[in-house]
């Protein structure tokens, strides 16, 4: 049985921000979890000796707090980029990689696999 063909993606600018979209989707319930279990932390510590098994709960939520705000900032940049070069080419739909900025891109998914390689959304 041989190797199955490579797919061509093609993306157009919907396909584009719809992908978009649910990434950003995905991160605002990142969050909100995030936020959720932190507060529920909070309301858990009542002396200094709980901190001690609270407070790296606690510091984990917040780094994911802060990562997903700036998942959001590359996204946000990504999103502008795109429609700065949809405004320019008046007719033209289609996208290619090497049209998006690229860097932003790469740092967007590298962050993200960094992330679920590194099991830092599991609790």
């Amino acid at each position: 049985m041989g190797r199955p063909k490579k797919k061509e993606i093609v993306l157009t600018k919907d396909s584009v921000l719809s992908l978009m979209q649910e990434i950003y989707n995905e991160l605002v319930e990142q969050r909100s979890t995030a936020i959720r279990i932190q507060n529920k932390m909070l309301s858990l510590l009542k002396g200094a000796e709980d901190m001690a098994v609270i407070g790296p709960v606690i510091k984990e939520q917040q780094k994911i707090i802060n990562d997903t705000i700036e998942k959001k900032l590359s996204l946000s940049k990504l999103q502008s980029s795109i429609w700065e070069k949809s405004n320019n080419s008046n007719d033209n739909e289609d996208f290619n990689l090497s049209d998006i900025d690229d860097d932003i891109l790469q740092n967007l998914i590298q962050k993200d696999t960094e992330d679920k390689n590194g099991k830092g959304y599991e609790i």
